[in-house]
């Protein structure tokens, strides 16, 4: 699924830039490196032999090594595709490396300006929980990124849409991958300087590698958060219909709260197999959010929100905390949503509590969940 306007309209195609010659790019990427202070993990690990901080680790590949590595872009090679192009699957001799290979649609809607973001934010920012960016390519017009390999697609082809006789996500993955992903956004929203507002958080965006271990992918539309006095950042609005914020569909006023509601779209997912937005559904149950609502109000409805396919095996404690971890982040006022840090408490602790099907004892303590921290981080 590629990203579009959050208010649902097509809008006018972006025009996508042209680039004389790749020189040009990389130059570009490292002009912008100065806005970005790394946090000492990040410095250790990009700073280059000679002490230069501003060092980019991302390799660049020439578009003959990508199409050798992917056979000419064979059919057979092809993970996925969406509105920003294609995704193939390819080995590279050079560093004898499976990788996935985004070839950007030349014509489609992610254009240059997204494409220096990308290269930039997942160049300088590093952490378990964020895809790996191994390098680029930007030969004349053509455009392509070089990502590690995440044998389990997306999270999206585990929820949604489920071929017969595929593995169902049991509660314990699920809380583990939704814990993941929220530790990546954690990471934007708290040890990045300045902050980062991801902006495009999905199920189609969160990448599983072996164990189901949950990574963020796809920075095309990251922006820089609010510093200072600062409360937001004004932009246009984009992202994809049906996780994007009231406040910032409405307004433009882009927060790290946008993000938050986002993430409680994903939990939603998660929790009842839903998706975000369902036209197949009949019209007061289309959209998941709306859906969810009345029954958040009354605890004895939230089994009628935990996904079907569990068949009934889930701590019914451990649904009650997780719906209601939900709720708040979905909530309409972005100063009522928990900053994300919270949520990666609550969600650690569901995470760390297995639950066995077979045994009565599901895992769920009787005392609560460990007090969360406080609120002073970057609360907008």
């Amino acid at each position: 699924m590629g990203w579009i306007p959050c208010s649902g309209y097509s809008g006018t195609k972006n025009k996508v830039e042209k680039m004389e010659a790749q020189d040009s790019l990389v130059g570009q990427i490292k002009a912008t490196t100065g806005k970005l202070k790394r946090n000492s993990s990040t410095k250790s690990k990009d700073t280059s032999k000679n002490g230069n901080p501003d060092h980019i680790a991302a390799q660049t590949f020439s578009f003959r090594e990508l199409a050798t590595a992917t056979r000419n872009f064979r059919a057979e090679c092809l993970l996925g595709e969406g509105g920003f192009g294609r995704v193939y699957k390819g080995r590279l001799e050079s560093i004898n490396q499976v990788v996935a290979i985004k070839q950007l649609d030349r014509n489609g809607l992610q254009g240059n300006r997204e494409f220096l973001v990308e290269v930039l934010m997942l160049s300088l920012l590093h952490h378990p929980n964020l895809v790996n960016l191994i390098g680029y390519c930007a030969d004349g017009d053509q455009r392509l990124l070089v990502y590690e390999y995440m044998p389990l697609g997306c999270l999206e082809d585990h929820l949604h849409d489920i071929p017969p006789g595929k593995k169902q996500l049991d509660w314990n993955t699920r809380m583990k991958i939704a814990a993941g992903a929220a530790k990546g956004l954690e990471y934007l929203h708290d040890k990045a300087n300045p902050p980062v507002i991801y902006r495009d958080l999905k199920c189609s965006n969160i990448l599983l590698g072996e164990g189901y271990h949950p990574k963020l992918s796809d920075f095309g539309l990251a922006k820089l958060g609010p510093v200072g006095e600062n409360t937001h950042v004004s932009t246009r609005v984009m992202g994809t219909y049906g996780y994007c914020a009231p406040e910032y569909a409405m307004t433009g006023q882009l927060t790290l709260k946008s993000d938050v509601y986002s993430f409680g779209v994903v939990l939603l997912e998660i929790i009842t197999g839903r998706k975000a937005i369902d036209n197949s559904k009949s019209a007061g149950e289309q959209n998941l959010v709306a859906w969810a609502r009345p029954l958040f109000k009354d605890r004895r409805k939230f089994s009628q929100m935990a996904d079907p396919t569990l068949q009934g095996q889930y701590p019914p404690r451990g649904l009650y905390q997780v719906i209601a971890v939900a709720a708040m982040c979905v909530q309409e006022q972005a100063n009522m949503r928990p900053v994300i840090a919270d949520v990666v408490t609550a969600l650690s602790y569901l995470a760390s509590q297995r639950y066995d099907p077979n045994t009565q004892h599901t895992g769920q303590s009787s005392r609560h969940a460990p007090g969360t921290p406080p609120r002073n981080r970057r609360g907008q």
